[in-house]
């Protein structure tokens, strides 16, 4: 007889092996914790940014894709610490590879694939998943059916490489087996005292969803050698200057 003490045991259980099915694997013991994003971790399972899964970032302007771009880059950064290359596909390459440089990715470790549409753009990102020496895969596309969504996700489930969906069109918005949904926006740069010229990128970010998370909204700003959280007080002052001088 199964008592309710098992039962629990038992669900536990399964709700572990779930979430490392689905990217979210807790730390080894003395192990590094995630890819520095602070407070943000926090929100997923585990308290552990999930690799080897995929992630959507909505990016409908320039400037947001500007934005998305840059905190990719500080991403990158550490997933391609054990020297895999990341594969960039799209169909209108917008990206400044040297800009890349700035949050520590060598350009040169970065393949680009110019695709002649978006069906050719969905193909490459699921050969290319199914690809281990590769430490991330970024696509730009404006729309994804859930089955091609769940096409991906079984590619990755082999092959533990990370993906990230960058989407254009909100208007076309759907559900999609990607375990978070993100969107970035700049925020105006803050100028150390007596500095000229521009200060550290900073950016709103947003995770909208998280598969079996808590989503929620942070100010990041890049600085030098990783990111760091903008403190609410801060941020406040912040947005209060900045509407003043407007």
């Amino acid at each position: 007889m199964v008592t309710p003490g098992d039962k629990k045991e038992i669900i536990s259980r399964l709700q572990k092996d779930i979430l490392q099915w689905e990217g979210f694997v807790p730390p080894g013991a003395g192990a590094a914790k995630g890819v520095g994003l602070g407070p943000v971790e926090a929100a997923f399972p585990n308290g552990v940014f999930p690799t080897g899964v995929i992630h959507e970032m909505l990016c409908p302007t320039r400037e947001q894709q500007a934005a998305t771009s840059g905190l990719l880059g500080g991403l990158l950064t550490v997933l391609m610490r054990n020297g895999g290359p990341c594969l960039w596909i799209s169909k209108d390459r917008r990206l400044f590879p040297p800009a890349m440089d700035g949050f520590n990715v060598e350009p040169d470790k970065v393949i680009f694939i110019d695709a002649g549409n978006e069906k050719e753009v969905l193909w490459a990102m699921e050969e290319a998943l199914k690809c281990e020496g590769l430490a991330a895969v970024v696509a730009e596309l404006r729309e994804i059916s859930f089955a091609q969504s769940r096409r991906l996700q079984l590619a990755v489930e082999s092959s533990r490489v990370t993906g990230f969906l960058l989407r254009n069109d909100l208007r076309k918005l759907n559900t999609t087996t990607c375990v978070a949904r993100w969107q970035v926006r700049p925020l105006p740069s803050v100028l150390e005292d007596g500095m000229p010229g521009v200060g550290y990128p900073r950016w709103q970010v947003d995770l909208l969803r998280v598969r079996n998370g808590s989503p929620g909204s942070w100010q990041l700003e890049w600085a030098t050698d990783g990111f760091i959280v903008i403190e609410e007080s801060a941020a406040a002052t912040n947005d209060l200057e900045t509407r003043q001088v407007g």
